[in-house]
């Protein structure tokens, strides 16, 4: 087979230090520039050569959701913080003072919702685990150390916290045995997932370090690794110097009776549109590994229903298994990025007539709130009372899992803390 025609490319990664000559290729004026500088300061920016160069139009980066998906834009945060932060940058403040002002709005977008820092790690004895999350009786997630960046960060990302610098904020964790020995006591574990950033990020024998060990216990059904490397750097399956060693590992997780699980995060149809994206695709699934699909709804870039239809129906002819239509979570720049909950269900709907029962393995609309996954199943009137129908598909509590329950209608409700219990006192989960 010949090699796709970027399949040579090495990773070439920019970050804020590289903002202001990137956005030269696009109609900006230098006040503009100053201004996206200033978000680019509280919301982390990086990016790569195969993004910049292959899959943003700059003839219309305006037009262009791939150039909103990557590069901060003025209007994601408030007028008075991006003034505030501007000001400083043109009269050259220190780094100190623009890092101060930046960390005062970061605080305000709410760094980690649904409880992740409260509620969800666990503990040895009296003292946390860092870098773990056990949410969900049969799932633990992980961040590794080494993987808590990504080949390219979005802008929209619910895990933006973790790349801002911020001590408090990061979770992370090189231990092995912490990962291990917790995995290993408590058996309705079935499921492990490695996330991030993104492990991807990771060379081959680093990620062996964190897999390997988890082969070893039979409780332990499925390893799963959250990534957006499929879109933002395929070469990462395909050309990059460890890419044969990474899948013999992916193998090697299959061959152990285990199912891996790729879960791949693709939020617009451009970034399945390359031959090096397809043929990291097909090297993976030639492991023996499942790749799913995921991303949120998101407004101004993906939030057209014919966008989803595309983008499950080529994933499903690539081989891969559409999964989550996720609700853009309460945190970041959600003002700029959210769709209402009504709306999120219409795309949703009107997305999924449009495939064959093949794709309809996809789930979502879903909130990933605190007490679990909320789907919104849709909007029906009981009675004479227009009410949103809601399920748990996931939760801390099992016994509310699969248990269907409503909401008053509103129009305006973009997340489950705006929405009031209709046809009870309170939600299931309260």
């Amino acid at each position: 087979m010949t090699a796709p025609e970027n399949a040579g490319r090495r990773f070439t990664a920019y970050t804020i230090r590289h903002l202001d000559d990137l956005l030269q290729r696009a109609p900006l004026s230098e006040e503009q520039r100053l201004r996206t500088r200033a978000v680019a300061s509280v919301l982390p920016f990086r990016t790569n050569a195969y993004v910049v160069d292959e899959l943003i139009d700059w003839d219309r980066p305006f037009e262009d959701p791939m150039f909103r998906l990557v590069f901060p834009q003025e209007d994601m945060l408030p007028a008075e913080d991006v003034d505030h932060i501007a000001g400083l940058l043109k009269a050259d403040a220190s780094k100190q003072e623009v890092t101060a002002a930046a960390n005062e709005v970061r605080f305000k977008l709410n760094p980690h919702p649904a409880g992740q820092l409260q509620l969800n790690i666990p503990k040895a004895g009296e003292e946390p685990i860092p870098g773990l999350q056990h949410k969900y009786r049969e799932t633990v997630l992980f961040f590794p150390q080494q993987g808590q960046t990504c080949h390219a960060y979005c802008t929209y990302c619910f895990r933006w916290a973790q790349f801002v610098g911020i001590a408090d904020l990061k979770m992370a964790n090189n231990d092995v045995e912490q990962l291990t020995g917790y995995v290993r006591e408590h058996p309705e574990v079935s499921s492990v997932l490695l996330t991030g950033g993104d492990p991807m990020i990771m060379g081959e024998p680093v990620l062996r370090r964190y897999i390997e060990p988890l082969l070893g216990m039979d409780h332990v059904e499925s390893i799963r690794i959250g990534s957006k490397a499929l879109a933002y750097w395929p070469q990462r399956f395909v050309s990059d110097p460890d890419a044969d060693d990474t899948l013999r590992l992916f193998e090697q997780v299959v061959a152990s009776g285990r199912n891996l699980a790729f879960m791949a995060h693709f939020s617009h149809l451009k970034e399945l549109d390359s031959d090096i994206v397809r043929e990291a695709v097909r090297r993976i699934r030639s492991t023996g590994a499942v790749i799913r699909t995921q991303a949120p709804l998101i407004r101004t870039i993906n939030d057209d229903a014919d966008q989803w239809a595309g983008m499950w129906r080529t994933q499903h002819k690539l081989g891969m298994i559409p999964y989550y239509m996720f609700v853009e979570r309460d945190t970041g720049p959600r003002d700029y990025f959210s769709v209402p909950l009504a709306r999120a269900w219409e795309i949703f709907r009107d997305a999924f007539s449009q495939v064959s029962g093949l794709c309809r393995t996809v789930r979502g609309p879903s909130m990933s709130a605190t007490p679990g996954k909320i789907a919104v199943d849709g909007i029906v009137e009981i009675g004479e009372e227009k009410v949103f129908a809601l399920r748990m598909l996931q939760a801390r509590d099992p016994r509310i899992v699969g248990i269907p329950f409503y909401a008053k209608f509103d129009e305006n409700a973009v997340w489950v803390d705006d929405l009031k219990p209709a046809f009870a006192d309170k939600f299931p989960f309260e």
